[in-house]
């Protein structure tokens, strides 16, 4: 009887999705230089084989790729053998004592594109152009950098009175106003009130909220919807964005006014009950990874997209 392994995760007990018994395969790897991705999957526990050498270095039971000399990192796309949902992930660096990686990340998603099926692969390679090609017509539609789905968060507000900002990322159209961010009145309001020529109320007050981005990207058009605000709904709004590194979020919090931020949208006007597009007035940042969303004088918000092109650099931000 197979001795029973101590500290075992309860998730190890479901079946392997990836697994190569059950249809897994890679569809593309950056590099295969020391032993191919397809050794990801493997049903079989990994060997070690000491004195074991190929012509391109030391022989492993694993994906091991050349030592990075260029800006990115290595990864590979695995197309599972069954779909299901996805309770853990065993990472094993089994032998890999002084050319282990040392963090990994893993990204999940539905694709109705069909790729093509990847060429028996051997060591010594690395992906070639077309195949670059080809993955990157996987990134030709943007997305909601900013929503929930692609791991978006709110990181504070100066006022959530009626409703949290969160709800703005959540999926789908809002059920009702309690399903928006909504503040307070603001009681710093001039006794009349005055308009630009674009009709923009000349407001000396405020309210704000910081949202860290699922996914550093290039953004390229923005939805406000004030969905069942109708009487409610705030006068303008404005966007700003920057790019920072993880450890500077919390310094950034307590400073959000002297922060680094980068005008993205310039104030607009807004009406009641409507989802407002923006796009040829986006102002181009480049890369950012968080943005402030201001609004004035006060008023709720149903749902917020930041659409844009992703990058590959998240790790490098971490």
């Amino acid at each position: 009887m197979a001795q029973e392994k101590k500290n075992v995760s309860q998730f190890t007990w479901l079946n392997d999705l990836a697994s190569e018994k059950v249809g897994g395969k890679i569809l593309f790897a950056t590099d295969d230089w020391f032993a191919t991705a397809e050794n990801l999957l493997k049903v079989e526990s990994p060997v070690w084989k000491e004195d074991v050498f190929t012509d391109c270095g030391k022989w492993m039971d694993g994906w091991e790729s050349r030592r990075k000399r260029i800006p990115g990192h290595d990864w590979c796309i695995i197309q599972l053998g069954l779909s299901g949902i996805i309770h853990g992930f065993d990472v094993d660096t089994c032998f890999f004592t002084g050319n282990y990686p040392p963090k990994v990340s893993i990204q999940g998603a539905c694709l109705n594109q069909d790729l093509p099926a990847r060429p028996a692969k051997q060591i010594g390679t690395k992906a070639t152009n077309e195949e670059f090609k080809q993955i990157d017509k996987l990134n030709s539609e943007p997305i909601d950098l900013v929503s929930v789905q692609y791991g978006g968060i709110c990181l504070g507000c100066s006022n959530y009175h009626y409703g949290h900002p969160r709800n703005m990322i959540g999926f789908g159209q809002a059920a009702n106003m309690g399903d928006g961010w909504e503040t307070a009145r603001r009681l710093d309001r001039p006794s009349v009130l005055k308009a630009d020529r674009r009709g923009i109320l000349q407001i000396p007050g405020s309210e704000w909220c910081v949202f860290q981005l699922g996914q550093p990207g290039n953004i390229t058009r923005i939805e406000i919807d004030t969905n069942h605000f109708k009487g409610n709904y705030p006068d303008s709004c404005k966007i700003e964005a920057c790019l920072i590194k993880k450890q500077m979020e919390e310094d950034m919090m307590k400073h959000v006014g002297d922060a680094n931020w980068k005008t993205l949208l310039l104030p607009q006007k807004l009406n009641a009950n409507k989802q407002h597009l923006f796009s040829s007035e986006i102002i181009q940042c480049g890369l950012v990874n968080h943005v402030r969303v201001t609004i004035a004088p006060d008023g709720g918000i149903s749902r917020m997209r930041i659409l844009g092109y992703r990058t590959g650099t998240q790790n490098s931000l971490l």
